[in-house]
């Protein structure tokens, strides 16, 4: 039980009524994910959606356009998928949030009253999803814990065995469609950041072929080619400083690398017949799609709104389905067919959020390289510097793109600028600017978003007496490191989920986030312990100069609660003001009305920091 002062929660934002009740529509506006579909069944697929007013899994019958609400649980769910023949939805089950727990099927229809989920893979242990992979005959299923990596294999649903297992991060990347070959990522080398492949045999588990590009390459098995008796596995791969495709033939060990015209990142999966590729393109924190045909190497740029693109595929008759949204849009979920058509392809129950304003570039030179941000100002904002919250991601390995946010908007709504910082350790701008953070994390980032600091109070956009610093996971980690190494910078600061403590919270996080923050630093805390305090913000504590919010999830694995009561024990030591909101889930939450709770306390208590109400 927390002895800090605990964040105050305002019935309401705004006087007004109207703009009270739109940035709460906004979150309370019903989305769903791109529905994934089964393979041999293709009218039936299963989708992610907060309708109920908590994130849950969906079952939707194409063929008679019937949708059913799948699992309904206090903190809800967010993995599923459907199996090969459609006839049973698999979903990750955890407790509260924790993102520890075991993979349940259940039938497409439904079960019987008064009956549970069972146990999608028999004599699979309890621990934190490392990727799935289900066959008609074969289901794969990884675990991670603290024994490092376990992979089960089960054939025609008897009592899984062990096909792999190591101390070492990794996880399931792929199964052959005629299910002989299981593609599995693993960090055997010691770096989960750059991970290697293995190709084992599903007969035996014996080793069929092995790639590892080296130290700082990583290698992505995306998925094998969707026809039966073909080896072709395609791959993500970083040879030439970003991440760029290549097809692998594990059986007779021959790749064909695929250059692309074109700039930033790319990633891809295949078309249905595999003589094609579909190819998203990322570039400048925006998404095209493209198709590549194999036999030609012809690229065909595909007609999308300008945006971001979640998510993507094709199906069998060669109609491409993606999610979509723009920051002034909200995101929809759409289908482009083959005769150049493009509509709507699932329309959520309920009205459609409120749109926004729109997210403007801002390129800022710097010694160390351009540091993209993404701006959005009030659409009614007066002239002059605003009141600004520098919104940083989390990750680190993710960027800021140009999608649709409430909770950008609702800062926008209460007269906040907002600036998103795609600092060093940002995915999209290549392998040199994602590993910059490598060896000192927290502080290189930092240094970019003073750059960008330095940069919007020049230009006028932002008030330097009433910046924040604000973000959730890795944001959060960073906003604490900020306010105690750039002290003058920030008037107010916002962590949800953070690191605080870095020697405690390596402690007590999950094994994989362990492996990560070795391959991160070069090494544990017992091996390079004066580095993590030098990165850690509870160092810090002393020269902290503003208001404090720190966000948690009790049952947070990621970001644990230990570490964050050491870091507002320092704080409540010296007297510094600072407030805490608890909540019973993990890194984050799957309740619209918590996630709406959440924001208004964050808002609200940047505006009394400031002195703006």
């Amino acid at each position: 039980m927390s002895t800090h002062p605990v964040a105050e929660v305002p019935d309401r934002l705004f006087d007004d009524e109207q703009a009270e009740a739109r940035w709460r529509a906004r979150f309370h506006a019903a989305r769903v994910s791109l529905p994934d579909w089964a393979l041999s069944a293709p009218d039936r697929t299963v989708y992610i959606s907060n309708a109920s007013g908590v994130w849950e899994v969906y079952a939707w019958d194409r063929a008679t356009d019937t949708h059913r609400q799948v699992t309904d649980r206090p903190n809800g769910t967010l993995h599923a998928t459907v199996s090969p023949d459609g006839e049973q939805v698999w979903w990750f089950a955890d407790t509260d949030g924790d993102e520890f727990g075991t993979w349940v099927a259940e039938p497409f229809a439904g079960r019987p009253a008064g009956t549970e989920a069972g146990p999608a893979v028999l004599g699979a242990k309890a621990g934190y999803p490392a990727g799935l992979e289900i066959g008609d005959e074969v289901q794969v299923v990884g675990v991670a814990d603290d024994d490092g990596t376990t992979v089960y294999l089960s054939r025609g649903g008897a009592e899984a065995e062990v096909i792999y297992q190591n101390e070492h991060d990794g996880g399931v990347a792929a199964l052959s469609y005629d299910e002989r070959l299981l593609a599995i990522a693993h960090s055997e080398h010691g770096d989960n950041r750059h991970p290697a492949l293995r190709v084992l045999s599903v007969a035996d588990g014996s080793t069929v072929a092995e790639k590892w590009d080296g130290k700082g390459k990583g290698l992505s098995g995306i998925a094998f080619s969707p026809v039966v008796g073909d080896s072709r596995l395609l791959v993500l791969h970083e040879r030439r400083g970003r991440e760029e495709l290549l097809i692998w033939d594990v059986e007779s060990d021959t790749e064909r690398e695929i250059a692309l015209d074109l700039p930033g990142e790319v990633e891809a999966d295949w078309y249905t017949d595999g003589t094609a590729l579909l190819v998203a393109h990322t570039h400048q924190a925006r998404n095209t799609l493209h198709r590549y045909d194999i036999a030609t190497g012809s690229l065909t740029t595909l007609d999308t709104p300008p945006g971001t693109i979640g998510s993507a595929h094709t199906r069998p008759d060669g109609t491409v389905e993606y999610s979509w949204s723009s920051a002034a849009e909200p995101s929809a979920v759409r289908a482009l067919f083959s005769d150049g058509t493009d509509r709507v392809l699932l329309t959520p129950p309920g009205d459609r959020a409120p749109v926004s304003a729109p997210l403007t570039d801002a390129f800022v030179e710097t010694e160390n390289g351009t540091v993209h941000a993404l701006v959005a100002r009030p659409l009614d904002a007066p002239d002059g510097p605003l009141p600004t919250v520098f919104s940083l991601h989390g990750g680190p390995h993710a960027a800021d793109e140009d999608r649709f946010s409430a909770y950008r908007a609702m800062w926008l709504d209460a007269g906040f600028a907002v600036v998103h910082v795609n600092y060093r350790g940002s995915t999209g701008y290549g392998s040199a600017w994602r590993d910059a953070i490598e060896g000192k994390p927290g502080l290189t980032e930092l240094a970019d978003v003073a750059a960008v600091h330095t940069w919007a109070v020049s230009t006028g956009l932002a008030d330097p007496t009433r910046c924040v610093v604000n973000g959730a996971s890795w944001g959060g980690y960073l906003a604490l490191l900020a306010l105690g190494t750039q002290p003058d910078l920030w008037a107010a600061g916002v962590a949800g989920v953070p690191v605080a403590d870095y020697l405690a919270a390596y402690e007590d996080e999950m094994e994989p986030l362990r492996a990560f923050d070795r391959a991160l630093f070069g090494g544990s805390p017992a091996e390079l312990g004066p580095l993590y305090e030098e990165c850690s913000p509870i160092t810090y504590v002393a020269q902290v100069q503003a208001p404090v919010l720190v966000l948690a999830g009790e049952n947070d694995p990621r970001c644990p609660i230990r570490q964050i009561n050491n870091y507002l024990t320092r704080l409540a030591a010296r007297n510094h003001p600072h407030e805490i909101y608890l909540y019973d889930a993990g890194h984050g939450s799957l309740v619209v009305a918590e996630t709406i709770k959440q924001s208004l306390i964050e808002v609200h208590f940047a505006l009394r920091a400031l002195k703006l109400r």
